[in-house]
């Protein structure tokens, strides 16, 4: 099923624990929902012992979070931000990238993603015993300049953004093309 519903956007999810601490962590298990009210959501796995993952249990402790997109140019940071450290390690410092204070919450979002989203956590549905769906309200956008026109449409090719296709694969959206509604 992983490698069939393909391609998956990629969120690179920045939190902060009880403490201040930043996290970051990729996922492809993401999407939006809604667009009034701006909704998205996450697909969040526990460890294998059950316990909660660092993303998982901070949005938890702290009800917010913030999605980064990530664009071709912070592929491999991403990626860095992928690796199994421990917690309390700032995974942005580790790939390089720089984080900014939120607007609206306290967790930060990505000078180098071409767009942010600062959320709010809406609900979370508990799926079994290892995963969740983390639905937050967007409260908040940052856009790289040159991404939003004056019409206030969003140009995919500033946004560059990569998807997750399968295992260790991953594409990007450059090849495009418009299909438009028919008329009946």
């Amino acid at each position: 099923m992983i490698g069939t519903i393909i391609p998956r956007p990629i969120a690179l999810v920045t939190t902060v624990d009880e403490n201040g601490r930043i996290n970051a962590a990729p996922f492809s298990f993401f999407n939006c929902l809604s667009a009034d009210p701006p909704i998205l959501a996450l697909g969040v796995e526990n460890n294998p012992d059950m316990s909660f993952k660092d993303t998982g249990h901070n949005i938890r402790m702290t009800e917010v979070f913030t999605v980064n997109i990530v664009s071709f140019a912070i592929a491999e940071a991403m990626h860095v931000c992928g690796a199994k450290y421990p917690r309390g390690v700032d995974e942005l410092q580790q790939a390089g990238l720089t984080a900014m204070p939120g607007t609206k919450v306290a967790s930060p979002w990505i000078a180098e993603a071409p767009a942010s989203f600062e959320c709010k956590r809406h609900v979370t549905l508990e799926l079994g015993k290892s995963r969740q769906i983390i639905m937050g309200e967007i409260v908040y956008a940052h856009y790289r300049e040159g991404a939003v026109d004056n019409r206030l449409h969003v140009d995919p090719g500033t946004i560059d953004a990569i998807a997750r296709l399968g295992g260790d694969t991953c594409s990007t959206i450059r090849d495009r093309f418009d299909m438009l509604t028919p008329k009946l």
